[in-house]
């Protein structure tokens, strides 16, 4: 099991620590609803150094991106990023992932699942007939999330960077707490607004970033929060996790993510999304809210009122923030409307639900 250069912080803090995509990981600190209700109120600092970070170089970087990602990166300007995904094959998902321009046409960054690392990187390998410059920097690359509605704030005495106005999806490098090289992005994963922190793991830069976010915030409320709250907050803003809702057999159509599956260009199962989006899926993802008192779990039977199968639940919690049980999963298209009824298998019980929006609200 591997660590991150922030475990032995998370040990000393009392973190339930248990493993993740191979990695010695905290699951909550002073437990998942009081981690949640920090980061939707005030700002939480997660430790995700265990994602995956690869760098594409060269006159030929744009162009494997482009035929191996379903959005369209050459709309990207430097300072600007991108939420993606690879296609495999036969019109499932090999991983999602964020594509950062630090170089138009020349430079960019790939952000992956830690779980997916050697899995992505064969795979655009593959594809990297021409040639362009590869480097896995994973295993150097520290990332800290600071999320809430008073993360940037609490950070802006770090740095000289405005990182106050940076708008979401886009990303800015300099210097962050006497560190060099910081690259502060703002791609949240909760829905809570405040940015992410690359940086290179030398020198001490790790404890040197995290004492100071500390020292700055620990005053103003600043938690360290573990991926359980990580998981609740995602699911709330309806946030796809990768394994659980989107997955080598489930296509982006089928999933919701038809806004990044661009017909402009050639890339990996283009024709089998062309298909669809004019055919229709037999399939959806949908948001759904239970009626009946009990919690979704992932890989729970999604029923009709006459008890036959019509889906199966792939992500499912006791929401913190709205006081009532939430999930996704996939559903056969006609019950996909919003408002549909449907009924959740919980044990040997059926239990009432119906299709809400997404975010959950």
């Amino acid at each position: 099991m591997k660590n991150t250069p922030f475990t032995e912080k998370h040990i000393a803090l009392g973190a339930k620590m248990a493993e993740f995509a191979g990695y010695n990981m905290p699951i909550s600190y002073t437990g998942i609803n009081d981690e949640h209700a920090a980061v939707r109120k005030n700002a939480g600092v997660f430790d995700v150094s265990h994602m995956g970070e690869f760098v594409l170089k060269g006159e030929n970087a744009l162009d494997l991106i482009q035929r191996v990602t379903s959005n369209d990166a050459a709309k990207l300007k430097a300072g600007q990023a991108q939420y993606s995904c690879l296609p495999n094959d036969n019109g499932g998902i090999v991983d999602d992932l964020l594509v950062y321009c630090i170089e138009e046409n020349k430079v960019y960054m790939l952000v992956v699942n830690a779980s997916n690392i050697e899995k992505d990187w064969n795979w655009i390998q593959k594809h990297n007939t021409r040639q362009a410059e590869m480097h896995n920097i994973s295993d150097k690359t520290c990332l800290l999330a600071i999320q809430g509605p008073n993360a940037t704030k609490i950070l802006q005495p770090l740095t000289s960077m405005d990182i106050l106005n940076l708008k979401y999806y886009t990303f800015t490098k300099g210097v962050f707490a006497g560190v060099e090289n910081v690259v502060v992005s703002a791609t949240g994963y909760t829905g809570a607004g405040g940015v992410e922190i690359y940086f290179e793991d030398k020198d001490g830069a790790a404890d040197k970033v995290w004492d100071a976010i500390f020292a700055v915030g620990g005053p103003q409320g600043l938690k360290p929060i573990g991926l359980g709250a990580r998981d609740t907050l995602r699911l709330e803003m309806g946030f796809c996790l990768y394994g659980n809702d989107i997955d080598d057999t489930t296509s982006p159509m089928e999933a919701g993510l038809g806004w990044i599956t661009k017909f402009t260009k050639e890339f990996t199962s283009k024709d089998i999304f062309a298909a669809q989006k004019a055919e229709g899926v037999e399939r959806k993802l949908v948001g759904f809210e239970m009626i009946e008192k009990g919690i979704p779990r992932h890989g729970y039977e999604i029923k009709d009122y006459r008890g036959e199968a019509i889906g199966h639940v792939t992500s499912g919690t006791q929401s913190p923030s709205l006081g009532k049980a939430i999930g996704m999963g996939y559903v056969r298209t006609p019950y996909a409307a919003i408002g549909s009824e449907i009924f959740i298998k919980v044990r040997d019980k059926l239990l009432q639900a119906k299709v809400s929006k997404i975010p959950f609200s």
